[in-house]
């Protein structure tokens, strides 16, 4: 049997960790999961965890990094289906926040994850989200869709803000489902706010 390369092999076994984790923080929630339940899911020892993650926090952190890439790229693929670039960006936005429906989402990075990793501005994730917000806001200016006096940056913070708060009030509401209607349709009037007023013809 060939060797298999080291590489290869930590991959795995944070694969495997991470996977038994993300089951079990989404199921009884990271206060419940057991180190040594999902260490035996993934057939692990406890050791291998502190190895690869530090302790269950570092492992949970993992998990949320997982389930943020995953996020985006569902919300890439929904916002390529718009017809133009405002929609676009519209779309990522309330999707986002829609997303907050999802019970494994709901669970662990908007219940969970404020409470086991601090504020989710701090989390590592956010500069690039912000930064890439940015981007597109800055697009949207240069094509004449955004208004002169509006700041990118300044409005991709803002609305990144609108969108983590809306977001953990739909997770932590007795009736998700409603307020992520209500959230949704305050949220794109909000965002109409930024659009230059556009001359009848």
């Amino acid at each position: 049997m060939a060797h298999r390369p080291r590489t290869e092999m930590i991959a795995e076994t944070r694969a495997k960790l991470v996977t038994a984790a993300r089951k079990a923080f989404g199921t009884v929630g990271y206060a419940e999961a057991s180190m040594d339940d999902f260490t035996a899911e993934a057939g692990l020892t406890r050791g291998a965890l502190y190895h690869h993650f530090g302790g269950k926090k570092g492992l949970f952190e993992a998990v949320v990094a997982e389930l943020d890439r995953e996020m985006s790229e569902r919300i890439l693929v929904i916002s390529r289906q718009a017809p133009d670039p405002w929609r676009a960006f519209v779309v990522e936005c309330t999707s986002y926040i829609e997303m907050a429906l999802d019970p494994e989402i709901q669970r662990i990075v908007h219940r969970d994850g404020p409470a086991v990793l601090g504020d989710p501005f701090t989390w590592a994730n956010q500069d690039g989200c912000i930064a890439s917000m940015t981007k597109s806001l800055r697009q949207l200016k240069a094509s004449g869709d955004l208004r002169p006096d509006v700041e990118p940056e300044a409005a991709a913070r803002l609305i990144n803000g609108a969108s983590l708060y809306a977001s953990q009030w739909i997770a932590n509401a007795e009736d998700p489902e409603g307020v992520s209607k209500k959230a949704v349709v305050a949220f794109e009037a909000l965002l109409e706010g930024l659009l230059e007023e556009r001359p009848l013809r």
